[in-house]
This record gives C-alpha cells, sequence and structure tokens, in this order.
C-alpha cells in the first residue's frame, strides 16, 4: 500500500471519527504534495519518494515551528502541542534517523574515498553524503564533518 493509498484510508477513517487534527495534518500534506507536483520544472512521478520528501520537509518546519512555540511558553503551549500531534503521526513515514556515531562513521569513510583532509573542502565531504544519504539529518553532518577537518 503506497503513502497515498494509506493517507487517504486514514482520512476517510479520520472524517468517520471526526478526528479534526487529524484530517487536518492528512489533507496538509496532500495540498504540499500537490504544490510540489504543480511547481515549475516538476517532472517527476507522484510516488512514495515524492511524498517521503514532501513529509520530511514538512516535519522539518514544523519541528522548528514547534520549538518556538515552545519558546514562548503558555502563549504556545497549544499550539506547541498540535505541531507535536503532527510531527508525531507523520514520522511512521520517515526513515528512522541515524544516531550520531554510525554519522561520523559514514563521515569518515566518505573523507577517506574522496581524500579529504582540507576543510576548504568541506561542501565537497557534505553534497557527497547527502546525494546518497539523504536520511541523514544535515545540520548533523556538517558539524561532524566540521568537526573532523578540524574547521
Amino acid at each position: 500500500m503506497t503513502i497515498h493509498e494509506q493517507l487517504a484510508a486514514n482520512l476517510k477513517d479520520a472524517m468517520r471519527a471526526k478526528d479534526k487534527p487529524q484530517i487536518n495534518v492528512i489533507r496538509q500534506i496532500e495540498s504540499e504534495v500537490t504544490l510540489e507536483k504543480t511547481a515549475d520544472g516538476f517532472d517527476g512521478e507522484v510516488d512514495d519518494d515524492l511524498y517521503m520528501k514532501v513529509i520530511a520537509a514538512y516535519v522539518k518546519k514544523m519541528k522548528k515551528a514547534q520549538g518556538e512555540f515552545e519558546a514562548a511558553g503558555e502563549r504556545g503551549a497549544e499550539q506547541a502541542a498540535k505541531l507535536a500531534y503532527e510531527v508525531d503521526y507523520l514520522s511512521q513515514w520517515l526513515p528512522e534517523e541515524v544516531g550520531e556515531d554510525e554519522t561520523r562513521s559514514i563521515v569518515r569513510d566518505a573523507m577517506a574515498e574522496l581524500g579529504v583532509a582540507d576543510p576548504k573542502e568541506m561542501g565537497r565531504v557534505i553534497g557527497h553524503i547527502m546525494r546518497s544519504h539523504n536520511e541523514l539529518d544535515g545540520g548533523l553532518v556538517n558539524r561532524l564533518v566540521r568537526e573532523e577537518l578540524g574547521a
């Protein structure tokens, strides 16, 4: 069952149960996918990869917003809880995040493969890693490459 089919089935169930938060998050993802596929230059297929890409980008935005609402204290608590639900619900379709130790190993392997020891070539290493390991956290990769190169 594709992600689109799962979301459609979940939307039906949520509508029957009158589960507003779930209805809203599913509709938002469908809207984001529609925006992506109608954007200029889109020539791919609407498949699980597209849905995963859209969900990952949306979750990243929601995590950032959640942190901002939590920083607002009591005024943002309700909105932060709503965003936490959305992130939690959508995380079932995201690949599991790789830990820091495994990421460090990937960084070291990439640096050895490319023969990089100069901090000026940091971008080349990060680009190489992110092209082949899109499940990694870009911020973590950046930090680890900086540490390894002593930048």
